[in-house]
């Protein structure tokens, strides 16, 4: 039978581990509303956004205090805190290699955000393959009574580095990490396939895009073209200046 001192104890140790996941809970909410809105301005302003979806998680208090054993750690909040930066996560996922620089640039440049580390894995991939860029950013958190500064991880990656990172993941889980070396080699060439058709998808969205302002810029031209008696006259760059004066 539990003596009330256990049972005190208990209820503050819910409450505190409560507490604890609810902070990252509103970090994930926060960031995650960052990014909505930065996709809506790009969707609406150049009828295109660099962001294609997202897929946020947050750590189970099961799966972190694995880890902290795994890490020979000390089991206590603050020091999870410090030792764990992943409990959060967010992952964007783009359709090109170009947007995913976009989408962290325009994240770095947020004043409320702090960014901890970048690791670039797109420039420097793991050696089984894997490809992603990884931030790490403390998100500010408005509570009640204080406002705390949360660590979310932030990977980037474009939609052939996601198939493969995801199918990767499932091979190694059926067979408990211990993944037979043809099946490595295999996954490692599929991964520089991948690479090598984002970059084919790179091109070609570089060269439509060439297009594409090559004749924004031939309707520009055409504006300042009138005929008169079959006769046709170009009009000054800034005519339509004047007319707006």
């Amino acid at each position: 039978m539990k003596t009330g001192n256990q049972i005190e104890n208990f209820k503050q140790l819910k409450y505190e581990l409560t507490r604890f996941m609810m902070i990252y809970k509103f970090a994930l909410e926060e960031i995650e509303t960052k990014i909505e809105i930065l996709k809506q301005e790009f969707q609406m302003l150049h009828d295109y956004s660099p962001i294609e979806h997202t897929k946020s998680r947050i750590k189970s208090p099961e799966s972190i205090m694995n880890k902290m054993l795994r890490k020979n750690s000390e089991l206590s909040l603050p020091a999870v805190r410090s030792s764990i930066k992943d409990i959060a996560g967010l992952r964007i996922t783009c359709s090109f290699i170009s947007d995913i620089y976009q989408v962290s640039e325009m994240l770095q440049k947020q004043d409320d955000l702090k960014v901890l580390q970048i690791k670039d894995y797109i420039k420097n991939p793991k050696p089984n393959g894997y490809q992603s860029l990884h931030l790490l950013v403390e998100v500010p958190v408005f509570l009640s009574d204080c406002t705390e500064m949360v660590c979310v991880e932030v990977q980037i990656r474009t939609i052939a580095m996601d198939f493969w990172a995801s199918l990767e993941h499932k091979i190694f889980y059926k067979y408990s990490q211990s993944v037979p070396e043809h099946l490595t080699r295999e996954l490692k060439n599929a991964a520089l396939k991948a690479n090598e058709l984002d970059l084919q998808m790179e091109r070609l969205h570089r060269e439509i895009k060439e297009i594409k302002d090559a004749q924004a810029d031939e309707e520009v031209l055409e504006f300042q073209r009138i005929m008169i008696n079959n006769q046709q006259f170009n009009l000054p760059a800034n005519f339509m200046k004047l007319l707006g004066e």
